[in-house]
């Protein structure tokens, strides 16, 4: 029992009440009306504390205020605070707003395109000005038609003949050595800086580019065999001092040819074979949201490095070919056994290439590592600084480690000497007194080297700051990847008119640039008259400008001096190329800062699987 009242006060019942209650239940009263005035009795008997505890109704509670708002009743003061709350609401969020609908309106217009964005879009134009084959009217060259319908015809293993392509520079010939390397490179460029071709519209025009030129790379071998014994290498082209009409003999516009052109046929040329297997597997990294045609060109490219890699075909393409030797001869080869490989392995995954890539007999046998100019330049004939800057791209980016280290870090030692070699402070190049770089050793037509060693550098710079590399060492010198992008900026700065002469180099961009572009197409007014093989001479040596502006075209460029002579008779200076120009598409994108800074991480390794074991799947949930 309890011995004491938590509640406060005694538990002891007076007397009195005793007595009450023995009358009580001997009456016949109601027991709750009873109940009712025991419990007000008690009630006026407590203090105030006792009171508050007491779960009775209190007789002098205040009343609350009720407003009706006729479908609703509340509170008075719930009432008030609900008016507070609006007017509160209405000055704090409701005010700003309508003072700031009625504002002036400004439209905020986005950052005016860099003069690398600018140039780039005419750049990409060139390629549309070189297309062979049946063209659209969307192609959007207005003096330029269909062409070359006939290339091939007489050939009976490729149905349609080989039609399509693209031209190779002032004249109407299709060179497949070069071609091959221009889709090579355009492609790089849309694997490394995809974002920045979408930020400008451009990147359904490059692939668009790219496909019209890898189909027709398609054409010229049996791309649905697994093994091949040929494959097309030219069409059309001359013979020195051939007075036959000819690409080079007659001034006609592609539209108007009337002479034969000739197909040529490799029957061994690992390094034709290594270049087009690079740009089918390039191409298909571009289009790998496209899997069917992705596939599709991946075994193309198997099947052309398979022919590469035949021992019994290990002759140049161009030795001993009268029509290729003069103009687009290889020196050698296994710089596209390092290029070709490291591109499908990047496209497959497949360790077989990745293998050969870094087989020290490759680079032994290519003089990758001997450092001297003949091995530093980028061009169409010599891929080893591109092909080692991929390389070193897969150390700094996967870090494969064992078995391929060794190589790799060699690989990557010499790309770093590779991008010092193009720097000033090291002479081992000449410059104009203008800054421009003489890649080409004095020679003429320099422009193409530059923009490709331009993009080098620039894509360098970007890998070094993508894996957060600040520099590296040549000699005692540090290079940042700032200097880098310094000596890529000056050089494609001068080719767009910051130069001694104040002229751009690529037509159609700035005030001034070249107008006697040696360029048969550009070079024929568009007027409905057929003009003959020699007919067309009044036009290539005519003193006026050409009636056709060819816009992106990168000409050959000034000489040692820094002086330029615009004379369509005079090439060197005026010609452009389609190597040239994919070179420089390359080192405009990789400039521009359309679409921000910076390369894909790891796009380009999209076909290659994890270098380690994966981690295990989680476990399956708990079930009781």
């Amino acid at each position: 029992m309890f011995t004491s009242n938590v509640w406060g006060g005694g538990l002891e019942v007076q007397g009195e009440h005793l007595e009450e209650d023995d009358k009580d239940r001997n009456s016949e009263w109601d027991r709750a009306s009873l109940l009712r005035q025991q419990q007000i009795h008690e009630y006026h008997e407590l203090d105030e504390v006792q009171q508050s505890w007491l779960l009775v109704p209190q007789e002098r509670r205040k009343k609350k205020k009720y407003i009706d708002l006729g479908c609703i009743v509340c509170s008075t003061t719930a009432f008030k605070w609900t008016v507070l709350s609006v007017l509160i609401a209405f000055f704090v969020i409701g005010l700003p707003i309508i003072i700031a609908k009625s504002l002036p309106k400004h439209k905020i217009h986005p950052a005016p395109p860099d003069n690398y964005t600018l140039a780039l879009h005419k750049a990409l134009l060139f390629f549309n000005a070189q297309k062979s084959g049946r063209l659209m009217a969307s192609n959007g060259i207005s003096w330029r038609g269909s062409s070359g319908l006939n290339d091939g015809s007489n050939l009976t293993d490729v149905k349609g003949g080989l039609v399509g392509g693209y031209y190779d520079s002032g004249e109407n010939t299709k060179y497949h050595f070069p071609m091959a390397f221009a889709m090579t490179v355009l492609s790089w460029s849309i694997i490394e800086y995809p974002h920045k071709y979408e930020a400008i519209n451009e990147y359904h025009h490059a692939r668009e580019l790219i496909q019209w030129g890898v189909d027709y790379l398609l054409l010229t071998f049996n791309s649905s065999a697994t093994k091949i014994d040929k494959i097309y290498s030219q069409v059309g082209g001359a013979l020195n001092n051939s007075n036959v009409p000819s690409d080079y003999r007659c001034w006609e516009k592609p539209e108007d040819m009337d002479y034969p052109r000739p197909v040529q046929t490799a029957y061994s040329g690992p390094d034709l074979a290594g270049e087009m297997a690079a740009a089918l597997a390039a191409a298909s990294i571009v289009f790998q949201d496209n899997t069917t045609y992705s596939k599709k060109l991946v075994k193309g490219a198997q099947t052309l490095f398979a022919f590469a890699r035949d021992s019994s075909k290990r002759t140049r393409y161009s030795q001993g070919n009268p029509y290729i030797e003069p103009y687009y001869n290889s020196t050698g080869y296994y710089d596209e056994y390092m290029w070709g490989a490291i591109w499908l392995y990047y496209a497959t995954g497949n360790t077989s290439y990745s293998n050969l890539a870094t087989n020290p007999g490759i680079p032994r046998n290519a003089n990758a590592f001997q450092m001297n100019p003949n091995t530093t330049i980028f061009s169409w004939d010599n891929k080893l600084p591109g092909a080692m800057l991929l390389l070193t791209r897969l150390r700094m980016f996967l870090n494969p480690g064992y078995p391929f280290e060794t190589t790799l870090m060699q690989y990557q030692n010499v790309t770093g000497l590779n991008m010092c070699s193009y720097l000033k402070r090291f002479r081992v190049y000449n410059f104009t007194h203008g800054g421009l770089i003489q890649l080409n050793l004095g020679k003429p037509a320099s422009l193409q080297f530059v923009a490709g060693a331009a993009f080098l550098t620039n894509l360098f710079a970007d890998y070094m700051n993508a894996s957060d590399v600040p520099g590296f060492y040549c000699g005692s010198y540090y290079i940042s990847s700032s200097t880098l992008r310094d000596f890529a900026t000056s050089q494609v700065n001068y080719i767009l008119g910051d130069n001694p002469s104040k002229t751009s180099y690529v037509v159609g961009y700035g005030p001034k640039y070249p107008t006697q572009v040696h360029h048969r197409a550009a070079s024929t007014p568009d007027n409905g008259v057929r003009y003959s093989c020699t007919g067309g001479y009044r036009w290539r040596d005519s003193s006026r400008g050409n009636p056709n502006v060819i816009e992106g075209a990168m000409v050959g460029g000034p000489d040692a001096e820094d002086r330029f002579v615009d004379n369509r008779r005079l090439p060197a200076y005026t010609e452009p190329t389609m190597a040239g120009n994919a070179a420089l598409v390359a080192a405009l994108v990789s400039l521009t800062g359309s679409g921000g800074e910076g390369v894909s991480r790891n796009g380009i390794f999209s076909g290659v699987p994890p270098l380690y074991p994966q981690s295990p799947p989680s476990p399956p949930p708990w079930k009781p």
